[in-house]
């Protein structure tokens, strides 16, 4: 019991010592001990790296799980030990949402099929999705994570020690330097000399120890820099893998679209100015072609113009087939010739078609006019 209470008192006395030192620095009247220029670097660099290294942590889990209620609830799965129930994610729910339009619309009409179509790909999407997200997680966010909360905790722990080692230190420095400012007004203070040079002696010990075990730690910093840069190599071949699969998924989703639906381009005259084509026909209905960042080719050839500037007519062969959307479109067999003429007041993207008695409007990018 008196062990204890003497070591409270002890305590409480380097913990006064330590307050009272750092006060009378911060007001001036007491000298600091500077650390070495390559300690303050290591130090600087240290808290920077910490400072980056969480906002980088914390934007890359806000672009990976944009919904904060998420993030939430998988951190305190996290914190319980206990793994997060699986959800479905955007682009899945989009899929299924398309996908049970199409079956209710009929997987037999364009527009059904086109619809569970792309909604199998949003599905495909929503769980590359996944695999980026849990790539990413494990081989970019935990290591950063791990840093934080383990390296960095170990230097913030070291050097909070030095800096009390380093208050032990000055604080000694003083009490030395009033010892011997005593000792020349009075013989008594010889002793308080002696013990205050063995005290900084000994302080002076542990803050040179504490300060080496402090600088071996944080020039691992180095060594971090160089294991993060891996794990952001491997983060962006995770993104670069996401993104690559993206584009394939809607590549090959634009193909079947435009070999099977070619009508699921087309809207109504009254809805849109533009109808919007495959790329392979790019080189359809003569040239020149432009082509769309989309990979959509539109075309507006010379011959064309020259067609609905004149009132006659001209042959045309069908390069697809397509459907007409309403009573006042002619439908269309791929290969087979008919005769188009422009009509005044018609819309650019638009020719009317007649085969045999009957008529109809046709969108150009169907046509390829022969001479």
């Amino acid at each position: 019991m008196d062990f204890n209470m003497k070591k409270l008192a002890a305590d409480a006395g380097t913990f006064l010592s330590r307050a009272v030192q750092f006060t009378e620095e911060k007001l001036g009247q007491a000298e600091k001990t500077e650390l070495d220029a390559h300690l303050e670097n290591l130090l600087s660099k240290a808290e920077c790296t910490k400072i980056w290294t969480e906002k980088i942590m914390k934007q890359t889990e806000v672009l990976l799980q944009p919904n904060p209620n998420a993030r939430i609830e998988e951190f305190v799965y996290e914190k319980l030990d206990r793994k997060a129930p699986s959800r479905i994610n955007n682009p899945e729910l989009l899929g299924q949402y398309m996908i049970d339009a199409g079956t209710e619309f009929g997987p037999g009409t364009a527009y059904g099929n086109a619809l569970i179509k792309c909604g199998e790909t949003q599905k495909r999407i929503g769980t590359a999705d996944r695999e980026l997200i849990q790539t990413s997680a494990l081989n970019f966010l935990t290591p950063l994570r791990n840093f934080i909360e383990g390296d960095y905790k170990t230097i913030a722990k070291e050097r909070k020690l030095l800096q009390n080692k380093r208050l032990d230190l000055d604080a000694a420095k003083t009490r030395l330097k009033k010892a011997k400012a005593a000792e020349t007004r009075s013989s008594i203070w010889a002793e308080e000399v002696t013990k205050s040079e063995q005290e900084l002696r000994i302080t002076q010990s542990e803050f040179d120890r504490q300060a080496e075990i402090t600088r071996l730690l944080l020039e691992g910093i180095s060594s971090t820099h160089a294991h993060h840069l891996r794990c952001l190599n491997d983060f962006v071949e995770a993104q670069m893998t996401y993104y690559a699969q993206c584009y394939q998924y809607m590549l090959d989703l634009q193909k079947q679209l435009g070999r099977c639906f070619p009508s699921s381009y087309l809207s109504n005259n009254n809805q849109t100015s533009g109808t919007p084509v495959p790329s392979s026909l790019a080189n359809a209905v003569g040239s020149p072609a432009v082509a769309s960042t989309s990979g959509i080719v539109i075309t507006s050839p010379s011959n064309l113009n020259d067609l609905k500037e004149s009132s006659g007519s001209r042959k045309a062969r069908v390069l697809y087939d397509y459907d007409a959307a309403n009573s006042t479109e002619l439908s269309l067999l791929a290969d087979e010739v008919i005769t188009v003429f422009s009509v005044v007041g018609m819309d650019s993207d638009w020719l009317m078609g007649e085969r045999g008695n009957q008529k109809g409007k046709v969108p150009i990018t169907y046509l390829e006019l022969l001479n």
